[in-house]
């Protein structure tokens, strides 16, 4: 994207132009963007990670196998070491691991892919190589418990519930509204949606029901749709390919309420 258009879309968000200014060349200093010949802006290969497992929300039920009651744990930081804490805790809360016990944390072992797949995910994301991460079976009884209560099902239920509503009072608002405040809207409802489906720790059936969870990931594709189509327009006018329209990066911080600061990006 050209840098005027993102500062015209800053504008829609009640931001400078200067501003934009300063937090692009914070990322490009970052390599989480790149900038080309043209002075046109987009995501960096170090940002690929993140941004392909915000991408996957589309593709949710797919990343799901069934359920043997089996768990996959992530070993503590070895005494000394602080090699990037901050990534590789986002990374665990990505792939929706909570503490079992001081140095432990823990995941259903119900992902496509088993431990394999779940330590290479890690590792794109920032988890540090000397992190154990393996197989866990056999929990005693007070272990499996407790293990299972770590995710707060009913707020999991809930948010699916009252986001995928969201979704369909906004899609029934988007076209009263000028393209300006369409776009705003379907980039910040659109984007809170996808931002919670990426956060959203995947748990197997026995713990959390995925028939809300399925719902909100059909309704915010049908989202996405108009999300698109609301961007269209602008993108084209800059000469920006809009097959996918804004992604946000920050979607890497914890699900928020529907708030006037909440960012998002259909994806």
């Amino acid at each position: 994207m050209p840098v005027r258009a993102l500062v015209e879309a800053g504008v829609l968000f009640g931001l400078e132009g200067n501003s934009v200014r300063v937090a692009l060349a914070r990322l490009l200093a970052a390599r989480r963007v790149e900038r080309d010949e043209r002075g046109r802006y987009r995501l960096a290969p170090a940002a690929a990670a993140v941004a392909a497992a915000v991408a996957g929300w589309r593709r949710l039920p797919e990343r799901l196998r069934p359920w043997d009651g089996a768990w996959i744990g992530v070993a503590g930081q070895a005494a000394g070491r602080r090699s990037r804490p901050d990534r590789a805790e986002q990374a665990l809360g990505l792939l929706g691991f909570r503490s079992l016990a001081p140095g432990l944390e823990v995941r259903p072992d119900n992902l496509v892919g088993g431990v394999a797949g779940v330590r290479a995910g890690l590792t794109s994301l920032g988890l540090p190589a000397e992190r154990p991460v393996f197989a866990l079976r056999e929990l005693d009884p007070a272990c499996e418990t407790r293990a299972r209560e770590l995710w707060d099902a009913p707020a999991l239920l809930a948010g699916y519930h009252a986001m995928r509503h969201a979704l369909e009072r906004s899609e029934a608002r988007l076209p009263r509204l000028s393209r300006e405040r369409a776009m705003v809207e379907s980039f910040r409802v659109g984007g809170e949606a996808i931002r919670r489906l990426a956060h959203d720790p995947l748990l197997p059936a026995p713990i959390v029901p995925a028939a809300e969870r399925e719902a909100l990931v059909a309704a915010t594709r049908r989202y996405d749709a108009l999300g698109r189509a609301c961007w269209a327009p602008f993108l084209a006018e800059h000469g920006v390919p809009h097959r996918h329209a804004p992604v946000d990066l920050r979607a890497f911080d914890a699900p928020t309420g529907l708030a006037p600061a909440a960012t998002g990006g259909i994806a």
